[in-house]
């Protein structure tokens, strides 16, 4: 009964983005806010982090810290940039492996910064 009750619920939001003037522009607004505040989110996660693990941080070589710092901040290119690489063809797949590389980079230097 409950699952018929969602079901129904999202068919008449649809409705309304559908049919009522303007809804679209609504609905694109509440999901804009949406994604701006999951990307706070994450802001405040990274500097917590950082403000908790600021001795890690300052321990890591240069070159460590660059691969660290140039993965996020390649995170942060390829959050930017995905209606363009996912509109254009092999964007998706070049997404996809830039986003491996960097998370696969901030393991490996996290990894290492812990073992000694």
């Amino acid at each position: 009964m409950r699952t018929l009750r969602n079901i129904a619920i999202v068919m008449l939001l649809a409705l309304v983005v559908a049919f009522v003037p303007g809804g679209g522009d609504a609905a694109d607004a509440v999901l804009t806010a949406l994604v701006m505040g999951f990307l706070a989110g994450i802001a405040w996660m990274l500097f917590v982090l950082s403000r908790q693990n600021q001795l890690t941080l300052a321990t890591l070589s240069d070159g460590r810290r660059v691969i660290l710092y140039g993965a996020l901040g390649l995170i942060a290119l390829l959050i930017a940039g995905i209606d363009e690489l996912f509109s254009s063809g092999g964007g998706s797949l070049a997404w996809i492996l830039l986003l491996a590389a960097s998370v696969t980079a901030i393991w490996r230097v996290w990894t290492e910064a812990q073992t000694y």
